[in-house]
């Protein structure tokens, strides 16, 4: 028998999809999804879809050669999920400069956009300076940057 492991999520096309289930713990007094918890839910699909196309983070990191941080935020908050709801997070790779990348992440269900939020996260040198990213980061960024596709 297989090793049991959590799921990276997959690639539709270039669009990541990561699925979420909202537990107790993720709510607050009303019942809803707390607000903070949807940044949760999309750093764990940023990270879930770097590892499934191939970014090892964690060898960068313990290697000395920096880490993402987040840059920039914008989020946007349009219907609350409730206890027990399936959710996806889609995240699509929108921009890939030499330091950063940017994704466009929405949390769904059903269909319905929920939450939607712009990041950028830039590389960092183990001293907090921006850096460059490996260039073989970036060759899968630029295979994996959003077209417009439907």
């Amino acid at each position: 028998m297989g090793q049991d492991l959590p799921t990276g999520g997959r690639f539709d096309g270039r669009e990541h999809r990561f699925p979420v289930r909202v537990y107790f713990e993720d709510t607050d007094l009303s019942g809803v999804v707390y607000h903070a918890n949807y940044l949760r839910y999309m750093e764990r699909a940023r990270s879930d879809m770097l590892r499934v196309a191939g970014i090892d983070q964690r060898a960068a990191h313990e290697a000395g050669e920096g880490a993402y941080a987040v840059a920039s935020l914008d989020i946007r908050y349009a219907a609350p999920a409730k206890l027990d709801d399936a959710l996806v997070v889609v995240s699509r790779l929108t921009q890939v400069r030499a330091a950063s990348v940017s994704i466009h992440q929405r949390v769904m269900r059903e269909g319905v956009v929920l939450t939607q939020a712009d990041v950028v996260a830039a590389m960092v040198a183990p001293g907090g300076r921006p850096k460059r990213q490996p260039r073989a980061w970036t060759d899968i960024y630029e295979r994996l940057v959003w077209q417009g596709e439907s």
